[in-house]
């Protein structure tokens, strides 16, 4: 009996013995779970960062390979151009040689003509003013002289130069027009345009239709004048009429009516030299 009791006192021991292990190893179980659970947490908080992490290294990796190919394709494009530029300035090098080649030629030809400007200013002004000394003072109120853009102009009065409504040449005119044939034989390199000029009043009569007819006829008489009585060369001369329609005053007037009725004696440098001055012009 005392021997069960022991026992049975021995086994409670045990058990209580026991149990306050198992309490203990539970306790301490679940404080190392807690830290496991807590580790855990903590390593997956890391992963994800890590995650993220390596997400934004990618992207980052992926813009830095757009901007290297956009790199790479701007200076594909700049190394284009930088050729086509050096094509182009080669090309341009040759177009602005040739430009100055042209500067240069087109410089030359304007020194001659303003050569041959001055020099025919200067027989103008010479022809002018020997033409002008040898006109006496009557002679000059109804002569007129003038050079304009290096063309002499002498304009002779109707009623000096033809009988009244006529077109053959007057007494009075002939010592004026032996003066002008004078100078003109002098100047053998001018031709000479001979050129009549009515006012507006209508004419009729035989072998005169209008005014036309009366300007071309006096222009006639003065080239055949010129020619027949004062040894001018006829391949210099031509004749020509503008009837009413060039006048210098309006024909409301006496006054301007008789400035209109004139023959103008036109003197030019010969048209074969400004036909060769074009032939040497050099191209556009």
């Amino acid at each position: 009996m005392r021997k069960n009791v022991l026992m049975m006192s021995l086994l409670a021991c045990l058990v209580l013995v026991s149990s306050c292990a198992s309490k203990k190893d539970l306790e301490d179980c679940r404080q190392n779970n807690l830290k496991l659970i807590d580790s855990n947490k903590e390593a997956y908080m890391n992963l994800q960062q890590s995650r993220e992490q390596l997400a934004a290294a990618n992207a980052r990796v992926t813009s830095l390979e757009e901007q290297l190919a956009q790199s790479k394709a701007a200076y594909e494009r700049l190394q284009q151009s930088l050729d086509k530029s050096l094509v182009n300035s080669s090309q341009s090098n040759v177009s602005i040689e040739k430009l100055v080649d042209q500067i240069n030629e087109s410089n030359q030809y304007i020194r001659h003509l303003t050569d041959l400007k001055t020099k025919s200013d200067s027989l103008n002004m010479a022809l002018t003013n020997k033409l002008t000394r040898s006109l006496s003072r009557e002679e000059l109120k109804d002569v007129d002289v003038q050079v304009l853009k290096g063309v002499v102009y002498i304009s002779l009065a109707d009623n000096m130069l033809y009988k009244s409504g006529s077109y053959e040449i007057s007494e009075r005119a002939a010592e004026t027009l032996s003066k002008i044939a004078k100078i003109i034989n002098d100047y053998q390199d001018y031709d000479v345009l001979i050129e009549g000029n009515t006012d507006d009043v209508p004419i009729s009569r035989p072998n005169i239709r209008n005014n036309w007819d009366l300007s071309c006829l006096r222009a006639s008489s003065v080239v055949q004048a010129l020619q027949n009585d004062y040894g001018v060369d006829p391949k210099r001369l031509t004749a020509g009429g503008r009837g009413e329609y060039n006048p210098l005053m309006s024909n409301d007037t006496q006054v301007g009516k008789q400035r209109n009725r004139r023959t103008q004696i036109i003197i030019t440098p010969k048209l074969e030299e400004f036909l060769e001055l074009i032939d040497e012009a050099p191209e556009d």
